[in-house]
């Protein structure tokens, strides 16, 4: 026996009209085309091709050819990469229909002309999963690192024979317990540092001009001025910008202030540093270092910092490697889902940010 109810209730059914089907914006995507399918593995290129209408030709590396020229003409979100060449005016002039600049990589400022931004186009960028790998690298150089496994490392390599205590007792301290912690710059990625750093026992102070107490607090640090911070960090590990104003941030002055038995970890930019200040420091054994950036980059051949057991020289490789990669590519892919769905984005790049990001 049907109730009274049921009726209605089909009858609504029936008369219910079916979603709209999603909008799948026209994306031409422009980046080398070795890297594409390092940054689109299958199931992130999947839905890729679910949610875009991708424009032909299917990859773009450079913007003055006949297809490139009709894609642009069509295109409504350009999807970007390494290897992407430059939007300038005239790229932006063949393209009267783009809204939005997706990077699947970090900055955009090597390659985006500002004027994007004076026609309203949305930009954003995936810098923020490139952060995941360097956060990790520099959370496992600063516990390396604070256990001197690379000095130790090396002179066991070199003896071939069990430690001694003499050999242990030489360092200023060892290990984590207690230790402070400087992190210079809360930027994406010292935010994430900041936040792996709670697994730690360690005090940790922040530099960052940009940042409030409060906001310091909240990040789980102290925030304190530059001197202050490099005279009295165990670890100093740098996360700031590569710009005009920080520049040789770490000079010989700063440098000079490093207590004695100090670890300094670059994964940022190498011009951070005063390198001909910091070899002097390193060559004499009164600081160790971690360096995956240089000036320049890389040091020569006959450079000192090679040979030294208290120096640990990696190539450039704290960013997205490998199966690493592909976060970008996600990231990227679910930034132009939010913009084919007209929901904001989740990691824009704002024009009054440009000057004091990397």
């Amino acid at each position: 026996m049907r109730t009274t109810d049921e009726a209605p209730v089909q009858a609504m059914a029936a008369d219910a009209t079916p979603p709209p089907p999603p909008r799948r914006p026209r994306t031409v995507l422009a980046m080398q085309s070795s890297v594409v399918d390092d940054v689109f593995p299958p199931s992130v290129r999947a839905r890729l091709e679910e949610i875009a209408d991708i424009q032909p030709p299917h990859v773009i590396r450079e913007f003055g050819s006949h297809s490139a020229r009709s894609a642009l003409a069509e295109c409504e979100v350009l999807l970007t990469g390494w290897g992407c060449p430059a939007i300038d005016t005239a790229v932006l002039d063949r393209a009267p229909r783009l809204r939005a600049v997706i990077h699947s990589a970090g900055t955009v400022k090597t390659f985006l002309s500002r004027e994007a931004y004076t026609r309203g186009i949305s930009v954003s960028s995936a810098a923020a999963a490139n952060a995941v790998p360097v956060a990790e690298f520099t959370l496992a150089a600063i516990i390396l690192g604070a256990k001197r496994a690379f000095p130790l490392a090396h002179l066991f390599r070199t003896r071939r024979t069990h430690r001694t205590a003499a050999d242990l007792d030489r360092h200023q301290w060892l290990g984590t317990h207690g230790i402070t912690v400087g992190v210079v710059g809360a930027s994406r990625i010292g935010r994430r540092v900041l936040h792996l750093l709670r697994s730690l026992d360690a005090e940790v102070l922040l530099y960052d001009p940009y940042v409030s107490d409060a906001e310091a607090e909240l990040l789980g640090a102290t925030r304190t001025d530059l001197d202050t911070l490099v005279a009295t960090s165990d670890v100093v590990t740098l996360h700031a910008p590569d710009t005009a104003e920080t520049r040789h941030l770490l000079d010989a002055r700063r440098i000079a202030l490093m207590r004695p038995g100090a670890l300094l970890v670059n994964t940022a930019r190498g011009p951070l540093v005063d390198t001909v200040a910091l070899t002097e420091h390193l060559v004499g054994g009164r600081i160790d270092a971690v360096l995956d950036v240089t000036q320049p980059e890389p040091l020569p051949a006959d450079h000192p910092l090679w040979d030294l057991p208290n120096v640990f020289i990696t190539p450039h490789m704290a960013g997205a490697q490998g199966n690493e990669v592909g976060r970008l590519g996600a990231l990227a892919v679910d930034e132009l889902d939010r913009y084919a769905r007209g929901v904001p984005l989740n990691h824009p790049v704002l024009l009054k940010d440009l000057e004091r990001i990397a």
